[in-house]
This record gives structure tokens, C-alpha cells and sequence, in this order.
């Protein structure tokens, strides 16, 4: 009987880390999903539809070692406050700017 009782926890608990797992997953992929479509409305004349930044304009190949390897913090900075010809986005919420920070993150080669 114990032992039914240990087997029937031990699974309720493994089902229930997978369910959470899965859930989390679902939720970050939203995310990224949202601040595609802000990306498309915002950022992809300058940088390009696939992140890979427009040689003509010398904006940042978004998918490059060199910008992947940026801290949050540097992206978020980037983002919030302008770099050189690229307008301050003050108007995008921290989650709107950890998500985007998500989006360029998952552009990755």
C-alpha cells in the first residue's frame, strides 16, 4: 500500500513539473511571438526583416556573435534610451524590452 501511495506521488509531482515546464515554454514563446510583430512595426526598416541589419544604413547584423554576446543590460540600453541615428523607444514597457531583448536573442545563427 506504501508503496502505491510513494509510486502515485512521485508521478502526480513528475506530472506536475512537466505541465508547469510546458506552460513556461508556451509563455516565453508568446512572448518572443509579441515582440516579433513590435519588431516588424519598429525596428525592421532599419535593421531588416531577418535582423541581419541593411549594409546601406550600417545598422547591427542582430544575428552576429558580436551583438549576441551583448549583456541584457547593454541591449536594454540600446533599446530605451537610442544608439547614434536610432530613436529612444521610452515608450515600450521593461516586459515590452526584455521581450524584444528575447526576440533579438532568439535571431541567433
Amino acid at each position: 500500500m506504501r508503496k502505491t501511495i510513494k509510486s502515485l506521488v512521485v508521478v502526480t509531482l513528475g506530472a506536475a513539473v512537466l505541465a508547469t515546464t510546458c506552460l513556461f515554454i508556451t509563455l516565453a514563446n508568446a512572448d518572443v511571438a509579441g515582440a516579433g510583430a513590435t519588431y516588424k512595426a519598429k525596428c525592421a526598416m532599419c535593421h531588416g526583416s531577418d535582423g541581419k541589419g541593411k549594409e546601406s544604413m550600417k545598422t547591427p547584423d542582430f544575428t552576429s556573435p558580436d551583438v549576441q554576446k551583448k549583456s541584457d543590460a547593454d541591449l536594454s540600453g540600446i533599446i530605451t534610451n537610442g544608439k547614434g541615428k536610432m530613436p529612444a523607444y521610452k515608450t515600450m514597457t521593461p516586459d515590452e524590452v526584455k521581450d524584444m531583448i528575447a526576440f533579438i536573442r532568439s535571431l541567433k545563427k
